[in-house]
């Protein structure tokens, strides 16, 4: 007895938007950041509009694609979409708390945008409170709208190569690799090497290891 295939989970689309757009708003955005959980580096958001009649195939959460794949539909996007990609620093994620700092990276990705979107959805179930723009809030939206998950691939390849070039400066810590996230070999170099200034002191790792200096 053969046990049939699992259904495969439906990809993003275009329905959330289209919504909208009947409704007399066709300038929608997506919203979404990326670099929440890392102990090293920004938090970076990205807010696009796509061309209803342009969409590139494949769109999905960043975190479900290759490398490769990314950077095809990032170069695509960039023919046919608007793009901002905005970030907020280690000092102001340390100062604020991730939360404030991850939407402040989203207000300022939007307040790049050459002209205001009519309507914008956020990846998540919070609403960043320095958005003046009418928003909708949907939870796990990269996986549901196509420009939410255009937004989560370019922030994702922008705080990538951040975290490459911070690699290079800090060696050591495998940023190139771990992007900053709480890795074990990330967490090993941190005992060892101690800690820099692109770590975010506010993390319980990081504070914990500064405590026992």
């Amino acid at each position: 007895m053969t046990k049939a295939p699992p259904e495969q989970m439906p990809g993003p689309d275009f329905a959330l938007e289209t919504d909208l757009i009947a409704r007399g708003l066709p300038r929608v955005a997506g919203v979404d950041e990326v670099g929440r959980g890392p102990l090293a580096g920004p938090v970076t958001a990205a807010a696009v509009v796509l061309d209803p009649a342009r969409i590139p195939e494949g769109l999905n959460d960043s975190k479900k694609l290759t490398e490769k794949r990314r950077l095809a539909l990032l170069e695509a996007l960039e023919d046919c979409a608007e793009i901002c990609i905005a970030h907020a620093s280690v000092e102001e994620i340390d100062a604020l708390n991730i939360l404030r700092a991850s939407h402040l990276a989203m207000e300022r990705a939007v307040a790049g945008l050459k002209v205001p979107p009519d309507h914008l959805l956020i990846d998540g179930n919070l609403i960043p409170r320095g958005l003046t723009l009418p928003a909708t809030a949907v939870v796990k939206g990269d996986a549901r709208s196509v420009s939410i998950a255009a937004a989560s691939i370019a922030a994702k390849i922008a705080r990538d190569a951040i975290m490459r070039d911070l690699a290079q400066q800090f060696p050591g810590y495998g940023w190139e690799a771990n992007a900053g996230y709480p890795s074990k070999s990330h967490i090993s170099a941190l005992q060892s090497l101690g800690v820099t200034p692109h770590h975010r002191t506010s993390f319980k790792p990081v504070h914990n290891i500064l405590c026992k200096a």
